[in-house]
């Protein structure tokens, strides 16, 4: 039996054409560099927001992978990117743990360090990014930065297991908002804000769809 044929995808965001992304994505200038690293089965995730982050921010990386090469997550990590300087520092964004406590936290009147800054998203489940970082000791070796009081998750479309569990891009966007000193209500977390509202409205479209 002949199999199905293959829905046409997006070159770009690697969607479905009927699910395409793309112009969903807001543009976003940040001085801080993002690197996302995608567990694979997050790939194909419909309701992941890890590729519409790295639409939204020009320069970011976005790598697919579970355990990596350290020569090649070494330059991911600490190296110059086409286009852009070396960090001074890197940070992971990710709680704080008795073996690794956080370096910083985006609690209110916390210090953003200072310098050419690289952060380092795990976009996955938390049991995923979990092995993730314990498969990568570079990861596990970072900075870390932790997300505090971050308030309701507006992540309708993918139950989180605990309060507070935000999706890549909007945990991306908290963070961004403390390293780049936003303040709220500024334009590129409106644009951050309004991507992120477009995905769930598309979604949740389609879902009625079908």
């Amino acid at each position: 039996m002949p199999s199905a044929p293959r829905r046409a995808q997006c070159p770009n965001c690697l969607r479905p054409l009927s699910a395409c992304i793309c112009a969903l994505a807001q543009p976003v200038q940040a001085a801080t560099q993002v690197l996302i690293l995608q567990h694979p089965l997050e790939l194909q995730e419909a309701k992941g927001t890890a590729r519409l982050l790295h639409l939204c921010l020009p320069g970011s990386q976005l790598v697919v992978g579970e355990a990596f090469d350290p020569v090649q997550l070494q330059q991911w990590l600490h190296g110059p990117w086409p286009g852009a300087q070396a960090p001074q520092q890197t940070l992971l964004l990710y709680p704080q743990t008795p073996d690794q406590p956080a370096a910083l936290s985006t609690a209110a009147g916390s210090d953003a360090p200072a310098g050419i800054r690289r952060l380092v998203l795990i976009d996955g489940t938390w049991r995923k990014s979990r092995k993730m970082l314990y498969a990568n000791p570079l990861l596990a070796q970072l900075p870390r930065l932790a997300l505090t009081d971050t308030g309701p998750a507006g992540y309708r479309i993918r139950k989180a297991p605990r309060a507070g569990q935000l999706s890549t891009l909007e945990a991306a966007a908290l963070a961004l908002q403390q390293l780049e000193a936003w303040p709220g209500g500024a334009p590129p977390l409106q644009a951050l804000q309004q991507s992120f509202d477009g995905l769930i409205a598309q979604y949740e479209r389609l879902r009625t769809a079908h």
